[in-house]
């Protein structure tokens, strides 16, 4: 009950908070980068490359470009990484090796050309005026500049144009410079200072081979994991000894023993019991949803660089309709979790008895998830950093970084209360919400197991509406948009998934509306509700049309020219209980025999 308490504190004193602990940058060693800086040594590195023409095509070649595609909304040019940091020359005085930095470009900026005044050296512009070669390419370059200005919106221009598609463009690009270097000093030595011209940008990381530093993470993976290894070859080698070479009954077999066997646990993992009381409909429910869930992180996880202006039109599109309208899947697994909590317990106990035995209520819930979770969050904060590399492996680095701070509220599930724009297991917000909602649920489950119906069915619906009512107040309040893509700044985008999509409240009217339903159907669990077929098909015509009217309505919030704030709260509070109460018929239709023979068998 200890940790139960402790549970119910930080859930309900930090359930508004946020927690503002400044998340360490140690998945890259940090110290290495300082200590390899040596403003001598890059000069002297830069004059050698700039005497070496071979050198100089290497560095250059695996650095800064123009993004190709800008035109299309690709803003992103990652270089060569790995040619990059393959530049290794081991000479006799100087060890020559690449670095590989990204810097962001705003495109609105505005560039100057040096004027006479600003010369010191006199000479040198005589000898510039001289050169009629420079002086023409110094003239393309303004009209180009010129050209380039218009477009970003720093200048007018001509009236006739269009608006500018770049203002606010902000360029990713990578350059290859030598370790000793600074990006600023690289770039001025071997350019010239282009700070002198009003050119900007901001340092966004440097890269150099072997800058993964090992932490105590990895030697408790290790640990843990050999040993679980370990027992797992034990367990296994007396489990196959006893029952192929001894013959020995399986059911005198030490269960002790057997717990980390692979034999045995595989059997179990692949064969699925089958009862008069299984809700078997639930588990191609669930199938589907999986699928559904995968297929929509496959392309959300994408990312589109090179035809970014593209790929977010196909996004807002009809054809992208089954990728957009997925996120609706989730409020699936929270209504299964609703109708199985109450199916499930109310065949087994009693109200007192739940009160009794409520420590193991609450251990039977989380040790089903708390082992594998434990596990993926410590492989996070170590292994996974080290399994591979790349230009954008710091969306990697970004949840080591993010589990090495935060995996205590990931383990104690409160993630998505306390840190959620710093998620250690970008999808394990969901697993926090539905635990959050088990640990909750004994309010209801009390009065729900309880032998007088009137005092379930006023738990169940004065739990429900209170979710409802106070969620579509918090939706009211603070004027969320209704879809994680629409036509808005990426701040609002982040407040609506940090404050909408991963609270619990905007999340539970699901959950409750599958607790209702799995009333239903333990009401009736021994005996078939006969119903006349056409209020059936009535309700089957009703189902399919909030089903497909919740699909296709992610088509008209997604458009640029969506503004309707009042349609987006109404959306925000009532989408997800009327999807999970069309879900419920179906699984009552089907184990009632009222989903047809495909969908019953």
């Amino acid at each position: 009950m200890i940790f139960v308490k402790l549970y119910f504190l930080l859930l309900f004193k930090f359930a508004s908070a946020r927690l503002n602990f400044e998340v360490a940058d140690t998945a890259f060693d940090q110290q290495l980068y300082e200590d390899v800086l040596d403003a001598e040594e890059c000069d002297r590195q830069i004059k050698f490359i700039r005497r070496n023409p071979l050198l100089t095509l290497q560095f250059a070649d695996a650095g800064i470009r123009v993004p190709r595609g800008l035109l299309q909304g690709n803003n992103v040019d990652l270089g060569n990484y790995y040619q990059c940091l393959d530049i290794n020359h081991n000479l006799q005085d100087m060890d020559l090796q690449g670095k590989y930095c990204s810097i962001l470009v705003p495109m609105n900026q505005t560039f100057h050309l040096p004027r006479e005044m600003e010369f010191s050296d006199w000479a040198q512009l005589k000898a510039l005026q001289e050169d009629e070669e420079l002086l023409r390419r110094m003239g393309e370059f303004d009209r180009l500049r010129s050209q380039i200005r218009i477009m970003t919106g720093v200048d007018d221009g001509s009236r006739t144009l269009p608006a500018a598609p770049l203002v606010g463009t902000v360029l990713r690009l990578s350059v290859c410079i030598p370790k000793p270097c600074t990006t600023q000093q690289a770039m001025t030595s071997f350019i010239f200072n282009l700070t002198n011209i009003g050119f900007q940008y901001e340092d966004d990381f440097c890269r150099l081979p072997n800058d993964k530093p090992w932490v105590a993470a990895h030697y408790v993976a290790i640990g843990i994991f050999s040993f679980i290894g370990f027992l797992t070859i034990l367990s296994t080698s007396y489990d196959l000894y006893c029952t192929f070479y001894l013959k020995i009954d399986r059911k005198q077999l030490n269960t002790w023993y057997t717990s980390f066997s692979m034999y045995t646990n595989g059997k179990r993992l692949t064969y699925f019991p089958s009862g008069p009381s299984n809700l078997q409909c639930l588990d191609g429910m669930r199938s589907l949803a999986m699928a559904w869930v995968i297929v929509g992180h496959t392309f959300s996880s994408h990312k589109f660089y090179l035809n970014g202006l593209e790929g977010f039109l196909w996004l807002t599109s009809l054809a992208s309709l089954w990728i957009s309208s997925g996120t609706i899947t989730v409020d699936t697994f929270f209504t299964i979790a609703g109708v199985l909590i109450v199916y499930t317990t109310a065949g087994k106990m009693d109200g007192m008895r739940l009160l009794k035995n409520l420590h193991l209520f609450y251990l039977n819930r989380l040790m089903r998830m708390f082992p594998i979770l434990a596990a993926v969050v410590l492989l996070q904060s170590s292994f996974f950093n080290n399994m591979s590399d790349g230009p954008t492996w710091t969306v990697v680095s970004r949840l080591t970084n993010n589990c090495r701070t935060y995996w205590w509220t990931t383990l104690l599930h409160v993630q998505n209360l306390l840190n959620p724009s710093h998620l250690c297991i970008n999808h394990s917000w969901y697993v926090a919400i539905d635990v959050q909602c088990y640990i909750l649920s004994p309010i209801v489950l009390f009065w729900v197991l309880g032998r007088k119906r009137r005092y379930a069915w006023a738990a169940l619906t004065l739990g429900f509406l209170a979710v409802l009512v106070s969620s579509t107040i918090y939706n009211f309040i603070y004027d969320f948009q209704s879809a994680t893509v629409a036509a808005r700044p990426p701040s609002e985008t982040n407040r609506y998934m940090h404050n909408y999509y991963f609270f619990t409240l905007t999340r539970a009217a699901p959950f409750f509306v599958g607790m209702i339903f799995g009333y239903v159907l333990h009401l009736h669990r021994n005996e078939k509700v006969k119903m006349p077929w056409l209020l059936a098909i009535l309700m089957w015509v009703f189902s399919l049309g909030v089903t497909t009217t919740i699909f296709f309505h992610t088509h008209f919030i997604t458009q640029w020219d969506w503004d309707n704030q009042l349609a987006d709260n109404f959306i925000n509070s009532f989408i997800r209980p009327a999807w999970g109460a069309a879900l419920c018929w179906i699984i009552f239709a089907c184990v009632h025999g009222y989903g047809g023979k495909y969908l019953v068998y």
